[in-house]
């Protein structure tokens, strides 16, 4: 599992022309992708990515969305498994199928509002517009 994690001031999801999910206040914007070995793995890397996520100090004051209930807007993107080392198209062979990443991204969206994050979502397999204020610019790579 594979996540490109973003400090912003605000950010927001739109799916045909209304906003299915936003931060309207500082918080994390997290693009997160599913390898297709992710669900065949013995531990649990949604619980784990999820506590990464919410305890990653990268908000000011080097405080995390734990520490501050700094919200994350989740979205998922299987193009962070796009390999491009070969020809000029991406291949997307080891991103998830489409069942198994919706499962495993609907897991790491639940262990975060288990851990009492404040979340907001794109739509799975949806067209979405991903819009966000950067600030720093501050973006990690956060992998489990």
């Amino acid at each position: 599992m594979r996540a490109v994690v973003s400090r912003v001031t605000s950010a927001s999801v739109t799916v045909d022309g209304q906003v299915v999910g936003e931060l309207t206040a500082p918080g994390l914007l997290v693009l997160l992708g599913v390898h297709r070995s992710d669900p065949d793995r013995a531990d649990t890397p949604a619980a784990t990515m999820a506590r990464k996520l919410h305890e990653l100090r990268i908000l000011d004051g080097e405080q995390s969305a734990a520490d501050t209930g700094a919200g994350l807007l989740v979205v998922s993107q299987f193009t962070l498994y796009g390999e491009t080392r070969k020809g000029r198209r991406p291949s997307w062979s080891a991103a998830a199928a489409g069942p198994e990443a919706e499962r495993l991204v609907e897991a790491v969206v639940g262990e975060l509002r288990a851990r009492g994050a404040t979340v907001a979502t794109g739509v799975f397999g949806a067209d979405m517009a991903v819009a966000s204020v950067n600030d720093g610019p501050f973006t990690v790579l956060v992998e489990v």
